[in-house]
């Protein structure tokens, strides 16, 4: 992660590897707002740091944050053809969404791997937006396209999405939109338009929270939307935040790249649900996941307890797992959750393992259970908190 302090100033003009790494419509005003660190994230800067993480845990649990996340890119589909094409680049059944929909899709390639989780929205009969986790599927959609034989075209638009996520997001929402926002369903979207700026916006988030994600089209426009919203906001006690490594992993959230990645499918995961292979589309990985699960998987994710003392940071390496002496699989994320008073961690282990209860150990080259740098650990169910997403559909 890159430091302000790397840079010796605070000035965002000054930030930077290149102009290769872009910079999102709402960079500067995160600079300051706060923003001590960022990543990379498709190619752009993501704030990951606004100081201590737990506080903003709490912020976001206890009131509400507004996070800078136009690094979801957007992938627009459009054309006569664009349904037939999106549902072509997914196993989940998408012939009961209507406009003004999202669901939660897999994009899997010929294999049945995992090339992205992102979010879909329909904005019309023949517009979609694919909001994309960290993979390039931009230049995927294009490739595909080309030998596809349909009527589409494929681009990235200029929208760049923010995070309002917290219990009371709702009502940040209803001072910028008035009352009628608060009929918007969750996993519903909406176009409107705040003093003249053009939006989007969903009841989505990567959070597990109450939230809203506000999809800018005009990037000019970026610092002024930020601080309208941080002007509604102040007296709900809205906070400039980043998304929490601690709420998603409560919430079983995947993070791309260190939960799931092109080796990963869908029934490893336990998404069964997001694989329809008894509709007629025929979709890239068809033939590949029916074949899976007819032979069942070799590995599957789980949920682990960590004893020991509370992890001062994220993981930032898999940690090996193992039973009797012998490797059984990888922690993929870990954290201390201050809320559960525990080291909460997903997983990916050998099938034959993955039993709730089964008592396991963790080896942890980074020092930070304890100097031994191994701890025992319990597999347990997943999500660790909410398991039924009430707080967010609420």
């Amino acid at each position: 992660m890159t430091k302000v302090s790397d840079f010796g100033t605070k000035h965002a003009d000054e930030f930077g590897f290149g102009t290769q790494i872009r910079k999102s419509p709402y960079f500067a005003a995160t600079v300051r707002w706060g923003a001590k660190g960022f990543s990379v994230y498709n190619h752009m800067y993501i704030p990951r740091d606004f100081g201590d993480p737990e506080q903003n845990f709490w912020n976001l649990v206890n009131d509400a944050i507004l996070c800078d996340v136009a690094v979801e890119r957007q992938v627009e589909i459009t054309g006569p053809d664009a349904a037939k094409f999106v549902q072509m680049l997914t196993p989940r059944d998408l012939s009961k969404m209507t406009v003004g929909q999202c669901k939660y899709v897999l994009i899997t390639n010929a294999d049945g791997g995992i090339l992205n989780d992102p979010i879909l929205l329909r904005l019309a009969e023949n517009h979609f937006w694919i909001s994309l986790a960290d993979s390039d599927i931009l230049l995927w959609a294009q490739g595909v396209a080309v030998h596809s034989g349909l009527d589409v075209t494929i681009r990235e638009p200029d929208v760049s999405p923010l995070q309002l996520q917290g219990p009371k997001s709702g009502e940040v929402m209803k001072a910028l939109f008035g009352d009628s926002i608060m009929d918007l369903k969750y996993y519903w979207l909406r176009a409107v338009e705040l003093d003249g700026i053009p939006l989007i916006v969903s009841r989505t988030g990567w959070s597990s929270e109450l939230g809203y994600e506000l999809y800018l089209q005009d990037g000019s426009r970026g610092d002024e939307l930020w601080e309208k919203i941080m002007a509604a906001g102040e007296p709900f006690g809205l906070k400039p935040g980043h998304t929490s490594s601690i709420r998603r992993i409560e919430g079983g959230m995947l993070s791309y790249h260190a939960d799931a990645d092109i080796n990963t499918n869908p029934f490893e995961l336990g998404f069964d649900r997001l694989v329809n292979l008894d509709m007629e589309a025929d979709f890239i990985g068809k033939a590949a996941l029916r074949r899976i699960k007819e032979q069942g998987v070799s590995r599957k994710q789980v949920g682990l307890i960590i004893e020991g003392t509370p992890l001062k940071g994220p993981n930032t390496s898999y940690w090996p797992i193992r039973k009797n002496g012998v490797t059984i699989g990888k922690v993929t994320s870990a954290v201390y959750s201050p809320r559960l008073k525990q080291n909460i961690a997903l997983a990916m282990v050998a099938a034959e393992h993955a039993v709730l209860g089964a008592e396991v150990e963790v080896v942890n080259r980074t020092g930070l259970v304890n100097e031994a740098g191994t701890e025992r650990a319990t597999i347990v169910d997943r999500p660790f908190y909410d398991p039924q997403k009430k707080i967010a559909a609420a």
